[in-house]
């Protein structure tokens, strides 16, 4: 079967020219912003880590659109694409763009001396997309692209559904978590929760597995 491309083309080259419009705002501010631009944070918000000014500007966009068609081509040629509904997949298209916006304005308004909070904005921003996938998890049926893609999983479709409905109750749940952390507490014990999400649906399905599921 020809993966269908026409079908979400023009979504695609919209997503693309959001994922690339940071470059757009870069060359506006281009004299304004420092030669080396504050681009990691540690979990106290503090900058640790530099980048250029045209590897901000030029490389980080371009480093999300590349994502983007990544992304796009492997979902589109999965072979179980048919189980890949329409809402799920604009939603794939359009999570990319999103932070491809955020993380580079965030950049540049560090840069320019503008007082943001990159902890609160990075653990709410988790927290949503967490919660948006939490809801979107346990309507997803078996692929090779979306989902908890594991040996037991892609072989039973039970254990599949099962672990995707447990998995989407642990997203919503760690997605809440985050955003409270982000606007309220701002400590470091939201990595072992982001760890123990991926870890115990593993855990979860294989259980299934030796049950026979």
């Amino acid at each position: 079967m020809k993966a269908n491309y026409k079908k979400y083309k023009w979504t695609l080259i919209l997503a693309c020219i959001v994922s690339i419009c940071p470059i757009i705002v870069g060359l506006i501010l281009w004299n304004q912003l420092p030669d080396r631009i504050a681009t990691h944070f540690g979990s106290g918000g503090e900058a640790n880590g530099w980048s250029s000014k045209a590897f901000t500007v030029f490389g980080i966009p371009g480093i999300m659109t590349a994502v983007e068609l990544i992304l796009f081509f492997a979902t589109t040629n999965d072979p179980k694409k048919r189980n890949i509904d329409e809402k799920l997949m604009r939603l794939i298209l359009w999570i990319i763009p999103v932070l491809s916006l955020i993380v580079n304005f965030s950049c540049y308004a560090i840069a320019l001396g503008k007082k943001v909070d990159i902890g609160m904005i990075t653990n709410v921003c988790v927290g949503i997309v967490f919660i948006i996938m939490g809801n979107y998890m346990h309507r997803i049926k078996q692929n090779y692209t979306v989902g908890i893609k594991l040996p037991w999983t892609l072989n039973s479709e039970e254990n599949w559904n099962r672990t995707h409905r447990m998995a989407s109750w642990l997203f919503v749940l760690c997605g809440i978590l985050f955003i409270i952390n982000g606007a309220v507490l701002q400590t470091e014990w939201m990595v072992g929760a982001a760890i123990l999400m991926a870890v115990v649906p593993g855990l979860y399905s294989f259980i299934l597995y030796k049950k026979g599921i």
